[in-house]
């Protein structure tokens, strides 16, 4: 490939960058976020479906909307599959709700189609004006702490109690052990800004789980790709299962955790990166149609939606300005698919640090709530509490979604609540009506 024809297409030298730097920027990324190989598979197979088959749709599902928003829209953003939302698909949808994992999928990928027609159409500055910004927080810092409670459990840190719902596990056990010395690694190499530090930890805690015999050795470092056959389609053939008021809720949920963390996202590193003028953000339709056209694609591969990623911010700082970036971050991902081997080795306990870690960083939207106006802390705060102790997103964004507009009347600011939540709001009823 031509430097030369490379450094114009991005236009290397507008953004004072390099075909060097942002290699070095994409390789950052990459490993800030490695773990989503990993982690997703995981988390997906406890929802029935074939775990290499998910590896291998994690990675091209990442590779593709990483491509598209690096050529097409030219920002050194990623894309892969959400954290919250796998969780969202796996413990809501399908064991929470009794959703076979086939028509779960066809939910996703209704919801990309309809994020996608919305991108085409220009309807997202309408939708995202319409929802408070206060519940679009409240929602990301709930699937934070949400995703914290699962690592917990996974690592056996927390477990169930008859007596009290939840209680303090055995600390003494060796997953257990090993969880705990992985987060206090992942808790070190964060604090210390250690570019990919939860790849690292992640990796650190595997190789300490092999050396005491915690989880067992992998027979193989690098294979063939995995087949995809068992998950590939499932979501086309059961499309027509998407007819009952649940899965209708399930699908509107989808729609609204990726459309806002995508928007949310994509602003945090272009104002980072100082690609905002005259608050405007240049190419961001291309971006939302590199981010629905993705999860369109990741959902007829067979993994839950993808979502632009805050560890590209991880390349934005070692200097990435360009799609370039992100086409590096593709390439890998791509690369990427010939380790499943190591899929044996990651464990729950291995990939527990991951998701508290997540967790944390995730929950730092409650900063933006203001809790000293009630009209708006009750509702953020139902929403917040309601996913972990629900043990789902949906009824965590249903409870803040009901109690907003009912707050916000009592307070005497119904003109400040726009339509469209109304609509929410007797969605949602139905929701709860229908789930009973």
């Amino acid at each position: 490939m031509n430097n030369n024809w490379i450094a114009r297409y991005f236009g290397f030298s507008h953004f004072n960058t390099s075909f060097r730097q942002e290699t070095v920027a994409g390789l950052t990324t990459f490993l800030s976020m490695a773990y989503i190989l990993f982690v997703n598979p995981t988390i997906l197979s406890d929802a029935g479906m074939n775990k290499g088959a998910v590896f291998t749709a994690t990675a091209i599902a990442t590779a593709f909307g990483t491509l598209v928003m690096g050529i097409v829209a030219k920002y050194p953003i990623a894309i892969a599959p959400g954290m919250g939302t796998n969780a969202f698909f796996t413990y809501t949808v399908v064991i929470g709700m009794g959703i076979p994992w086939q028509t779960a999928l066809a939910g996703v990928l209704v919801a990309g189609i309809i994020f996608l027609l919305i991108t085409v159409f220009r309807l997202r500055e309408m939708i995202i004006n319409a929802i408070p910004e206060e519940l679009k927080r409240a929602a990301a810092a709930g699937i934070g702490i949400y995703i914290a409670f699962i690592g917990l459990k996974g690592a056996g840190i927390i477990v169930a109690n008859k007596d009290t719902l939840v209680s303090l596990g055995d600390l003494s056990k060796p997953g257990t052990l090993l969880s705990i010395f992985g987060l206090l690694v992942t808790i070190i190499l964060v604090i210390r800004n250690v570019k990919g530090g939860i790849f690292y930890g992640l990796v650190i805690t595997a190789i300490a789980g092999m050396i005491f015999k915690v989880v067992p050795l992998p027979h193989h470092i690098v294979s063939s790709v995995p087949s995809v056959t068992p998950t590939l389609g499932a979501a086309l053939s059961h499309i027509t299962d998407i007819k009952t008021m649940n899965l209708i809720v399930v699908v509107i949920t989808f729609l609204f955790v990726v459309f806002f963390d995508t928007a949310g996202t994509i602003i945090a590193i272009a104002s980072q990166a100082g690609f905002i003028k005259n608050n405007k953000l240049p190419r961001i339709g291309r971006a939302l149609f590199a981010d629905s056209s993705s999860t369109v694609v990741g959902a007829l591969v067979g993994t839950s939606p993808t979502s632009t990623y805050i560890e590209s911010s991880a390349g934005v700082a070692a200097g990435g300005r360009t799609g370039f970036t992100s086409v590096v971050v593709g390439i890998m991902f791509l690369f990427g698919m010939f380790f499943s081997p190591l899929l044996t080795v990651v464990t729950s306990q291995i990939t527990a640090p991951a998701l508290i870690i997540v967790g944390v960083l995730m929950a730092g939207a409650l900063k933006d709530i203001d809790w000293g106006k009630l009209e708006i802390a009750i509702p953020a705060f139902l929403t917040v509490v309601g996913m972990p102790l629900s043990y789902s997103i949906a009824t965590g964004i249903a409870l803040g979604f009901i109690i907003y507009p009912i707050s916000m009347a009592v307070k005497g600011r119904i003109k400040d609540v726009h339509p469209i939540v109304y609509v929410l709001f007797v969605i949602f009823i139905l929701y709860f009506i229908f789930l009973s």
